[in-house]
């Protein structure tokens, strides 16, 4: 299809959101140089230089807001999102898509692309120039050694793989400080105010959470926390208003946390706008990538019906509770689930066992092979049984048939030691739930999201003990 970077509005494209950079993180993401051969060629001839230039990456210089700011972001969390205002400063800026692209959102608050004509696989969707792209690399050098004693307390930390991170969330303070002087305001005027995400939660929030996900999304709060404190604690371009107000403070790092793109792990992470309205999908039918010049590309990796959202990857799909805890989205169509077994982490970690290795299938109830090894593992343990050396041998070496003669041995405990296993996270879940539904929705409204985050976990293990119950 044509690319082109003339779009007609909607007549209410006023009340909407900018879209910011993509507002989920791809940890697979990989600088892909599809489009160094045929590709690029297909999809540049495609594309019409923009009838005004990007923003430059240097442009924004932080002065004190009564200098120069005339109007600024409101971060209340009921604040409207300006998308579609945000869609053609995009557009002027040099972002071109393919005919068919649509911002669309059904509540006004969460926005996706979708498609209205058939797209090939192959098919160049959206092209951003790099110019107009937010780049790790390129803010560390505009801000000098203004970040010096922050990084370094963040390395002192061990965080020296998120200083990227940190250097995007730095750089969307300075640009709201500037107000609309920043080239970059009709884009931080789309981004999202309220998000559901671990960050953003309140203990109250934890507390009605099943233990893996609020593990999952405390350290995610703990990790916000780090940020906070280094940033306080040296020398950085931002007013000291700006140090003190951390609502303010974290409504920039959920931004960039759940907007960023990770280009070169722990080295360069960017955010393109536009490109950050591209949701997660557990199957994809779109890839983003940066060509040598640092233009951001996104291309159809499947063949799409018209119609049909456009998605990316943001995080395996085998395990949602990371996605929620990170983005404060559940993912729905998720194959499988975590099996919770948090309290045998010792032994997951003897076994050398992932979370991703310890799955339930949410349709089906059918447990993983690696759940009953771990369980079995830990009776024999508890008990000290003299076979507890050759199980973990088997374990370890892959050799399933001496496994399945440990399991046919021992199958009766391993039942019934994972029937309590899973009667108890019902039991447990139930009761978060009914805790969650008691809060008042106004000043808790993450409820919802908690809420059918247990009730995905509450039907698969429902499930799992349907299985349970008819081996015996």
């Amino acid at each position: 299809p044509k690319l082109s970077n003339s779009a007609v509005l909607p007549v209410s494209s006023k009340l909407s959101n900018p879209a910011v950079y993509i507002r989920r993180y791809l940890p697979t993401m990989k600088i892909s140089i599809l489009f160094a051969g045929g590709l690029l060629a297909t999809a540049a001839s495609a594309f019409q230089p923009a009838s005004r230039p990007a923003p430059a990456q240097h442009a924004s210089r932080v002065q004190p807001l009564s200098s120069m700011a005339t109007a600024t972001i409101n971060i209340q969390e009921n604040a409207q999102r300006d998308v579609f205002g945000m869609e053609e400063w995009a557009r002027n800026c040099g972002v071109q898509t393919a005919e068919g692209f649509q911002l669309t959102s059904q509540d006004g608050m969460d926005y996706s692309v979708v498609t209205n004509q058939n797209l090939p696989v192959g098919t160049p969707v959206l092209f951003a120039p790099a110019q107009m792209i937010l780049s790790s690399s390129a803010i560390q050098d505009e801000m000098g050694g203004n970040l010096e004693a922050s990084e370094n307390a963040l390395a002192n930390m061990g965080e020296t793989n998120r200083l990227p991170l940190f250097r995007l969330m730095v750089k969307i303070l300075v640009e709201y400080e500037n107000g609309d002087q920043s080239p970059y305001f009709p884009w931080l005027n789309a981004l999202p105010r309220l998000f559901f995400n671990g960050v953003a939660m309140t203990d109250a929030c934890f507390d009605c959470l099943p233990p893996y996900v609020s593990w999952l999304s405390q350290k995610e709060r703990n990790n916000y926390t780090k940020f906070l404190n280094c940033l306080k604690k040296g020398y950085s371009p931002l007013s000291q208003q700006t140090l003190d107000n951390d609502n303010l403070i974290k409504w920039a790092y959920n931004a960039a946390l759940t907007r960023h793109q990770v280009v070169v792990a722990a080295q360069e992470k960017r955010i393109t706008p536009l490109a950050d309205m591209f949701n997660h999908g557990t199957y994809p039918n779109c890839e983003i990538t940066y060509d040598p010049e640092g233009n951001c590309m996104v291309t159809t990796t499947t063949d799409v019906a018209a119609g049909s959202p456009l998605t990316i990857s943001l995080g395996d799909p085998s395990n949602p509770s990371p996605l929620f805890a990170t983005y404060g989205f559940l993912d729905n169509d998720c194959p499988t689930v975590f099996c919770k077994a948090l309290h045998l982490q010792e032994e997951m970690e003897e076994l050398k066992f992932g979370f991703k290795d310890l799955l339930f299938a949410t349709q089906t109830g059918d447990i993983g092979p690696q759940v009953w090894d771990l369980f079995l593992y830990k009776l024999l343990k508890d008990a000290n049984d003299p076979n507890l050396p050759a199980f973990f041998e088997a374990c370890t070496s892959g050799n399933e048939g001496a496994k399945q003669e440990f399991h046919g041995q021992y199958f009766p405990y391993t039942l019934n030691s994972l029937r309590e296993h899973v009667d108890g996270i019902i039991q447990t879940v139930d009761n978060l739930s009914m805790k969650a539904n008691s809060y008042d929705l106004s000043t808790h409204p993450r409820v919802p999201a908690i809420v059918a985050h247990n009730n995905l976990v509450k039907e698969t293990f429902l499930r799992v003990k349907s299985q349970l119950d008819a081996m015996g």
